[in-house]
Order: structure tokens, then sequence, then C-alpha cells
């Protein structure tokens, strides 16, 4: 689509935008819009600096390094560009100093806060189109709820009385969602519960026992949670293989290797896409370590 030089406003664009996508008469469904996401960082000493001295001139030593760096996380798309208002005032773009005495780094809940500001302008100005966010497949933005169901390190039998399992995570104040630490400056460890996992059917199976049972608030155990999801001969297999290295094409010779092949174990969200799929948006990641052929590339 070729702009003339009198249709340059962002409301004008926009209008084209409409017309483009809406060309060919009524849609059945709504219009898919993909947002591509990526961040970069540049660098002060990005470009390596040549210049002619004369023979005589002493040398002058320079700092090593690439230098201050200052990152900067946005969206776009094939049809609107950037991820802001049709009048540019508001924007999901993140612009920031990383490092640990600067700004901070670009971590999942940053990742969240900026979906959060790109659904909110994808609402607002484009309510009529089904928008979809495509990510990298990197660790940051594939972190999961601290419940989240996990097959690792879960005991085989149900712990002995005065003793429980839970999940290991940092106490957060919460208020401020900022890490609690000791008086020596260790982060300060809580536990708790994981998850419930579901049967095929989707009914809620509970990992620990429930009120009115001896032990209630307890983790049963793989054991028990394979026996209610059908499971045989448990007794007979090991919790986890060493270092959970299964044999190759293994799915059943340890506890954790079935329940890792189980359907609600392998196939849990993460953060940001159930903060996503509430707010009726999609996410998808794309393939690890694929070429560089997402166009925000060329950004």
């Amino acid at each position: 689509m070729v702009l003339a030089k009198n249709e340059g406003s962002a409301q004008t664009r926009k209008d084209l935008v409409n017309r483009k996508l809406t060309r060919g008469g009524p849609q059945l469904g709504h219009r898919v819009i993909k947002w591509h996401h990526d961040e970069v960082i540049f660098y002060a000493h990005n470009q390596a600096g040549r210049r002619w001295f004369h023979k005589d001139v002493m040398p002058k030593p320079y700092k090593k390094g690439e230098g201050c760096s200052l990152m900067v996380a946005d969206l776009v798309c094939v049809d609107f560009g950037w991820l802001q208002s049709p009048d540019g005032k508001e924007s999901a773009r993140v612009v920031m100093k990383p490092g640990k005495n600067k700004d901070g780094y670009f971590t999942c809940d940053e990742i969240i806060a900026q979906a959060q500001k790109a659904m909110d302008i994808c609402t607002k100005y484009w309510p009529e189109f089904e928008h979809i966010f495509i990510y990298d497949n990197a660790p940051t933005y594939l972190n999961c709820t601290e419940d989240s169901l996990s097959a690792r390190w879960m005991p085989k039998y149900t712990p002995p009385p005065n003793h429980n399992w839970g999940i290991e995570v940092t106490e957060r104040d919460p208020i401020t969602r900022k890490p609690v630490y000791l008086p020596n400056g260790s982060p300060k460890k809580i536990k708790i519960k994981m998850g419930d996992a579901q049967f095929a059917d989707g009914t809620p199976q509970p990992l620990y026992f429930p009120d009115g049972h001896s032990r209630a608030g307890v983790f049963k155990g793989m054991k028990i949670i394979l026996e209610e999801h059908g499971f045989k001969d448990i007794d007979k297999k090991l919790a986890q293989c060493k270092d959970f290295k299964c044999p190759p094409g293994a799915h059943d010779c340890c506890c954790c290797c079935i329940l890792y092949y189980e359907p609600d174990f392998e196939h849990v969200e993460t953060v940001l896409e159930t903060n996503c799929k509430e707010h009726g948006f999609q996410v998808i990641f794309l393939p690890k370590f694929h070429c560089e052929l997402n166009f925000i590339e060329q950004c």
C-alpha cells in the first residue's frame, strides 16, 4: 500500500489499513492481526572506531568493552506498524538501561506488564480484530506460575507424619511483590502447594489429601496420584531415573517419566499465555533455534 503525500496522518493510515483489511466485503469471523515481539540492545561502542594517527603521537589508553547499553522491546505488525495508538501518544514500547545498578533487567514481570499495555491499546483502538502476540522461545517468556505442575523432584510416597512436600519459592511482599530477604542478605524461602492436576475428561485431581482426610493438606505422593490416573504396578518403578535421564523413547520407565508425558503435566501454560488468554488474546511461541525469519528483526 502506497501513501500519497497528503495522506500521511495517523488517522488516514488507520482508515486505509481498515479498508485494506475489509476489502472484498464482509468476512466470516474476525480478521487476525499478528504482532511480532522482540527486543534489542544497543551498545555505545557498537561501531569500531578507526582513525589516522601521526607516527610520533603517543598511545592513548581507551576503556575496553562495549560500553553503556540501551534495551528496546516492542511489537510490530504488517498492518499497523509499531504497536501504538493512531496518534502515537500511547505505545507498548519499553526502553530501559539494563544492569544491576541501573534499571534492572527485562524479567517476566516486565514482559507481563508490556503485554498488558499492548492488550489495552489493541482493545481500545482495534477491538474488531483478533490479536495474536508472537514471541521468541526464550526462557524469560516461558516462565510458569510458581505452583505450576512439574514432574520433577516429587516424592514417590506420602511424606511421613509431621512432614509435607511443596515447592520452595522466594517469599514476596504481598503488596510490592518484591523479594523478602533474611538478615544475612539471602532471599527468604517458603514452601507452597503445587496446583491441581486433572483427569483426561477435565475433572480436577488434587495432589494433596482433601479436607476431612486423616492427613488433610499433605502431598499424596506419585504412587497414589498415578493409581488415581489408572496406572498399575507403580511399586515396581523408580521414582525418577538418575538425573532425569530416561532411556530414549521411554515413556514409563519411572514415575516422573509417566507424569511428564501426561497432558496436564506436559502442556503447562506460561504466565504470559494465561494472562493474555484471560483478556481474549492468543500467544504463539516461535520454534527453538529458529532462523531469524521474524520480520521484526529487520526493524
